[in-house]
């Protein structure tokens, strides 16, 4: 179906506000602009990409990704595969590890503009979608490391796109691309299936149950399910770990603290400045649904504002204000935009370890690695050779073992072992080991040294974790010890030391 024609100035054509909710085949052009806007954001997160260093997460992905998986016990195997791409196109490379999270990036920031389209709006609401994106501290910080919310966030949108196109239509054939975005969502992070679930419900409970009674939903459904096999199967088969995970941080994460933290941290995933428009589309929706069926806005923050920039468009132009509030608008983005980026991007220098890490925890978990993997191959190599035959390094997060098995080799040192997540399941290394190099992380000294070091005879502390930077992280003022005597055979202890966190 052609979304042909518009005015040719869609800035003055005051384009329908979405509270409307008339079906239309006359879309606006798209603006190109917000390609422009898209390219500035991922080139400013390409700029930033190689300072510091890995992050424990990216680590340990890339050791995920020479355990390639049906499933992990944290996450589907889309971000794996991805870094698995990243090495055998650029070797072990922070740079080009990020580079999928830079497209995603642009590919966010393009779809804020195409749904404020899709809502009817002209130039400026399409601009001011693509800005909510580029702008907000969720994209921003996620997108600079590869996770799997990076492209979490780039899922969700993607899915609304093609369902408003559906609403807006009725062509109920697009629900097989739907599927296969949904597919690609949850092949990556399981999160999206609440969404897909809420727009069913959702457009159910609203009397529109002819949208998904048909062949096509049936059609986009089964292929959506065809992408979840390898991870179902892989859970069958491991236990269902990821649900002892989930019960590990629900115990972790829960509690009133957490939950106010997180509706406080709501204000501050897209720019303060766009608090307005969002609620503004979030009123929208609830006017299109009667005020009683709030699933679609599930916590799509592009959604809110690419509906609310069609809104204040359409505000703008028959007020003939277009121009100053536009201005206006564009200085508040650009200052709040510099003020919460030392939040989001690493900008500023490590040197003051305390106010770094204060302002910015997440990069602070990017530095220090080199020096770490340094202890550990100092003391590794200073055990007598037949010790070294005889042992193996293990850790007790799996940052630290990324770290070991990406960064030291050209150390020399071993493939690192550890008992976190799905680290575990790829075993012990040498089950009859007799000396174990254990690295224990600055947090984990109090909580998890204790019981590990009563597993054997003899340990020692070897070496102390610092970074030069001074930046306190989760590494900082860890040790490496060496332990021997176990009370057991090291493939007997095994099984003791899984967690997850």
């Amino acid at each position: 179906m052609s979304d042909a024609t518009a005015p040719a100035s869609p800035d003055t054509a005051s384009p329908p506000p979405p509270s409307a909710l008339t079906p239309s085949t006359t879309l606006a052009p798209v603006d190109r602009r917000i390609f422009f806007v898209a390219a500035g954001m991922g080139l400013l997160l390409l700029a930033f990409s190689g300072r510091y260093g890995f992050h424990r997460d990216e680590l340990y992905f890339l050791d995920c990704a020479r355990h390639l998986s049906a499933a992990y016990v944290d996450q589907p195997v889309f971000t794996p595969v991805l870094a698995r791409l990243s090495l055998t196109l650029f070797g072990v490379s922070v740079v080009g590890l990020r580079l999928w999270s830079d497209l995603a990036a642009f590919a966010s920031v393009v779809l804020g503009g195409l749904l404020a389209r899709e809502f009817g709006g002209g130039r400026t609401a399409q601009l001011l979608g693509a800005l909510g994106v580029a702008t907000a501290p969720a994209y921003l910080g996620a997108d600079h490391l590869l996770e799997t919310t990076s492209f979490d966030l780039l899922a969700w949108p993607a899915l609304a796109l093609v369902l408003v196109r559906i609403g807006r239509t009725g062509t109920t054939r697009l629900f097989v691309p739907a599927g296969v975005i949904l597919g690609l969502g949850l092949a990556n992070k399981h999160s999206i299936a609440f969404f897909a679930l809420a727009v069913v419900l959702g457009t159910l409970l609203s009397g529109g149950r002819r949208v998904i009674v048909n062949r096509w939903f049936l059609a986009g459904a089964a292929v959506a399910a065809l992408f979840t096999v390898p991870d179902l199967w892989w859970q069958a088969t491991h236990g269902w770990a990821t649900i002892d995970m989930t019960r590990s941080l629900a115990r972790e994460n829960g509690g009133i603290g957490n939950a106010i933290s997180f509706l406080f941290s709501q204000l501050f995933m897209a720019s303060p400045v766009l608090i307005p428009v969002w609620l503004i589309g979030l009123r929208v929706f609830f006017a299109a649904t009667a005020g009683a069926k709030p699933y679609y806005v599930a916590a799509l923050y592009p959604v809110l504002i690419a509906a609310g920039a069609v809104v204040l468009e359409h505000r703008w132009t028959e007020a003939g204000v277009m121009a100053d509030q536009l201005r206006s608008l564009g200085i508040a983005l650009t200052v709040a935009f510099l003020v919460t980026l030392p939040f989001t991007l690493p900008v500023l220098p490590a040197k003051d370890g305390g106010l770094f890490s204060k302002v910015n925890p997440v990069s602070a978990e990017t530095i220090g690695w080199p020096e770490l993997v340094h202890s550990v191959a100092s003391v590794w190599h200073a055990l007598p050779a037949g010790q070294r035959a005889e042992g193996v390094i293990f850790t007790s997060n799996y940052g630290e073992a990324g770290a070991v098995n990406e960064l030291g080799r050209a150390d020399g040192l071993p493939t690192a072992v550890s008992g976190h997540n799905s680290e575990w399941f790829w075993g012990p290394g040498n089950p009859d080991a007799t000396t174990v190099v254990a690295v224990f992380s600055g947090q984990a000294i109090s909580s998890d040294t204790a019981p590990f070091i009563e597993l054997f005879a003899r340990c020692r502390v070897a070496a102390t974790i610092h970074n030069a930077e001074g930046v306190s992280n989760q590494e900082e003022g860890g040790h490496v010890y060496v332990c021997t005597g176990p009370v057991q055979t090291w493939g007997a202890l095994w099984p003791s030391l899984r967690h997850y966190d």
